[in-house]
Formats: structure tokens, sequence, C-alpha cells
């Protein structure tokens, strides 16, 4: 089972950036670089949304909302994903949970709250 902590969210300005960093733990020493590692965000009353993906292989995939703003990142050697967040908009403003993927075996994080406000 992979236990995964997101950390980095906070009130930032339009325009400003943050850093949102994953770290998983758990039994995934040998298995956490096969894993598909995405970010996805919600806000009340809406589903969840598929905000980046980065694949075992390294592939990454956005969001129209998040394509040319958003980078997806990943450092298998310390069994984390980061998700950073460029000019950002009021509209980005939800709960990130980072999620992976193997097979059929999902996990999530608890998410982090990102506010965009001024």
């Amino acid at each position: 089972q992979v236990q995964l902590v997101e950390s980095g969210g906070g009130l930032v300005q339009p325009g400003g950036s943050l850093r949102l960093s994953c770290t998983a733990s758990g039994n995934i020493f040998m298995f956490y670089r096969m894993y598909d590692m995405r970010w996805y965000r919600q806000t009340p009353g809406k589903q969840r949304e598929l905000v980046a993906t980065v694949t075992s292989g390294g592939s990454t995939t956005y969001a129209d909302s998040a394509e040319g703003r958003f980078t997806i990142s990943r450092d298998n050697d310390h069994f984390t994903v980061y998700l950073q967040m460029n000019s950002l908009k009021p509209e980005d403003t939800a709960t990130y949970y980072c999620n992976s993927a193997y097979g059929n075996v999902e996990s999530w994080g608890q998410g982090t709250q990102v506010t965009v406000s001024s």
C-alpha cells in the first residue's frame, strides 16, 4: 500500500507561483518508478479534475487549463512528484490531490489547498 502526502499549498496572489510536492511512502522502494503519477484538483460541488500526469516513462500530459503554466515532474530517488504552478489565476483555487496508479491499484493523498486571491 502506498501512502501519499501532499504539501506546498497556500494563499498566493494572481500571477504568482507555487510548487506542490507529493511524497510517497510504504512498500514502494522497488516499485515507485513503475507508477504513473497524477495531480488532480477539486472545488466544492464539482467533480475532481485531472490536471497533469507523469508516466512511469517520464511522459507528461496536461489539462488544457494547465498547459503552458504548470509543470509536473518526478524524482524517483526521493519518491516525490512535483507540480510547479506559474501565472496562477483565481480559477486555479482548489484542493489539489496527488494520485498514484499501477495497473488497477490506485492511492490518493489527503489534498493540499491552493487559494489564488488578491
